[in-house]
């Protein structure tokens, strides 16, 4: 994962996470002013907008890392980061689509049941990002190594990158030696 793709996952996630709660806190905590408002807070309806404007950029970040982190990491034996990495993705699409169904269905039941559903599946993402962030943290400053996890931009030997396998397929391969012999029939070049 790149630093950029890096940045737009976490900034992204941190702002969809806080115009969820915001929203949230402003719908169930907060009483409106006047017994006949439809909204509890004058910001609220900006804070949704802000909501439903920042999540497609959550989905997005995701699906750029998605080849490159999420299933090589799967595919691969590592298992530092493994088990939160794994209930982070879980509760993606649950989060996604319920995300999604709220802006269609007009029931006031399935709303309810859609509402809680997407805001329980939200807090276990956010939760599990950070979890996974955290285990990253804490295996990198305890290996006290960056050569096995080195962070995004750092330089390495590029075979690495290719996998595991690259690596073995190398070291098989070694530069021939400048061969000494001519063509036959080709006189030797002049020496000067």
């Amino acid at each position: 994962m790149n630093p950029a793709q890096k940045w737009l996952l976490l900034t992204s996630s941190v702002l969809t996470a806080c115009t969820g709660l915001i929203y949230w806190w402003m719908d169930w905590a907060l009483q409106p002013l006047d017994e006949w408002a439809v909204i509890n807070h004058p910001l609220q309806p900006l804070v949704l907008k802000l909501h439903i404007l920042v999540a497609p950029v959550l989905v997005f970040a995701v699906g750029l890392i998605a080849v490159e982190h999420i299933w090589r990491h799967m595919k691969s034996a590592v298992q530092r980061g493994r088990l939160s990495g794994l209930v982070t993705v879980a509760v993606l699409a649950p989060m996604v689509l319920t995300g999604y169904l709220i802006q269609t269905v007009t029931h006031p039941g399935w709303l309810s049941v859609l509402a809680w559903s997407h805001i329980g599946t939200g807090l276990f993402f956010s939760l599990g990002l950070v979890w996974h962030w955290a285990t990253f943290l804490v295996g990198r400053v305890a290996n006290g190594s960056r050569a096995a996890h080195p962070m995004p931009g750092e330089v390495r030997d590029p075979a690495t990158r290719l996998g595991p396998g690259i690596a073995r397929l190398t070291s098989r391969i070694r530069p021939k030696a400048r061969s000494t012999r001519r063509w036959p029939g080709r006189a030797a070049a002049p020496q000067r």
